[in-house]
């Protein structure tokens, strides 16, 4: 079954259900979806999805970052418990050593050697960890392997 199938299927069972919070967020990624569809006039395949979802998830992070700073935990909760939803539309993340040895060996097959290459090392990784790493642990991997290559 494709992710966004999946997806429509957790929304009528949460519906069902009468789980409010949950319908709500669902209803919120399905709409994120719609928009990137109509908006470039495709039909996004599940690694589209996964892209979208990941979006909605740093929106999420920034924004209880934001509310925790200004003391305001009633929204905070309310930003947690729809990142909760959207987690569980990722597949498995990789491990930060993980992470580290991929970097590492993206690094060595471009033959980079510096923070000069970290935008060809950046897009090389981006393609191949995409939606299976954090961006932010692969950024920092990747500045590490390029200020260790010099």
């Amino acid at each position: 079954m494709a992710l966004k199938d999946q997806i429509t299927e957790d929304m009528k069972t949460a519906m069902r259900a009468k789980e409010a919070e949950r319908l709500s967020a669902i209803r919120m990624l399905l709409a994120a979806i719609k928009q990137k569809e109509v908006d470039e006039r495709i039909t996004l395949d599940d690694a589209q999805v996964i892209a979208v979802v990941d979006k909605l998830i740093k929106q999420r992070k920034d924004s209880i970052a934001a509310y925790q700073q200004a003391q305001r935990d009633d929204l905070a909760a309310k930003e947690q418990a729809e990142l909760s939803v959207l987690s569980a539309y990722l597949p498995q993340r990789m491990s930060a050593d993980e992470i580290t040895a991929a970097v590492a060996a993206i690094v060595a097959g471009l033959g980079a050697s510096g923070p000069g290459d970290m935008g060809k090392v950046m897009g090389a990784v981006k393609t191949q960890l995409a939606g299976k790493a954090d961006m932010g642990l692969v950024s920092t991997a990747v500045k590490a392997a390029l200020s260790g290559a010099k």
